[in-house]
């Protein structure tokens, strides 16, 4: 049992090496996922620092609004692109090779999840640093770098079990387009924008039963509010949740691409 141990981590420690090194040989399929945060951060948050002057609104700081969203979305695209990558290894016929090597099936999902969650702390530093270089600045002490680590992390890991399960089940690029628009729709109609306590008709609705909504809450609850568990539990929750089902729905899609 030990020694199947070890060769799972291993080879999953050998597959994360390998995604990782893909950052150097072909950088176009992460950059996207390291500038696009940056972007969008700097972009809200310029564009709509107004909207600090809506009563009601919880921050005099667009920026500690908006670059939580910035390092959630970041860190689902950085699980995203191992779905990418997964994507061109099965359609060379790579990834036939690596199924068919005596590494144990669960170090194929374990092996990506390492590398996401590398790529997702890559993000949140990037993105942190620079936005408090804009002026962020955290209302909950350096616990507040933990929070928006954890939320950072587990987005990363449901959007690579999302991403992977895709991939299984398209293998070929027609699962990209689904895999962006999925987490762009999924985490646009949330908070992104606004507080609960300003929305009306349709989106508070959405919004208020979207588990993202906690997901954001748990990245911005040292920004925006006082760091308070009442904040946090449900963004946990909901990673766990998530994350069991969408890394069953990549194992399933694994299992399926065997038989």
């Amino acid at each position: 049992m030990n020694d199947l141990r070890t060769s799972s981590l291993s080879a999953a420690v050998g597959l994360s090496g390998r995604n990782l090194r893909n950052i150097r040989r072909l950088p176009s399929a992460f950059l996207p996922a390291l500038l696009m945060p940056i972007f969008q951060t700097v972009a809200f948050s310029g564009t709509f620092y107004a909207i600090t002057q809506v009563p009601g609104f919880p921050t005099d700081r667009s920026i500690n609004w908006y670059m939580p969203l910035g390092v959630v979305m970041g860190s689902s695209f950085a699980g995203v692109g191992i779905g990418f990558s997964t994507v061109r290894d099965l359609e060379s016929g790579f990834y036939d090779r690596i199924r068919m090597s005596p590494a144990p099936r669960r170090a194929l999902l374990l092996g990506p999840l390492l590398s996401a969650l590398t790529r997702a702390v890559m993000v949140v530093t990037l993105v942190t640093i620079i936005s408090f270089g804009l002026g962020a600045r955290t209302t909950g002490g350096p616990l507040a770098l933990v929070t928006l680590l954890a939320a950072g992390a587990g987005m990363s890991v449901i959007g690579t079990g999302w991403g992977l399960g895709l991939a299984y089940r398209f293998k070929d690029m027609r699962a990209a387009a689904i895999m962006q628009l999925t987490l762009f729709l999924g985490l646009f109609l949330t908070t992104a924008q606004a507080p609960l306590s300003i929305m009306q008709g349709w989106l508070y609705d959405v919004a208020r039963l979207n588990p993202f909504t906690q997901i954001l809450q748990l990245a911005r609850a040292g920004f925006v509010n006082e760091m308070a568990w009442q904040h946090i539990w449900g963004g946990l929750v909901a990673i766990i949740v998530i994350s069991f089902l969408t890394t069953t729905f990549a194992w399933t899609g694994l299992r399926r691409l065997q038989d």
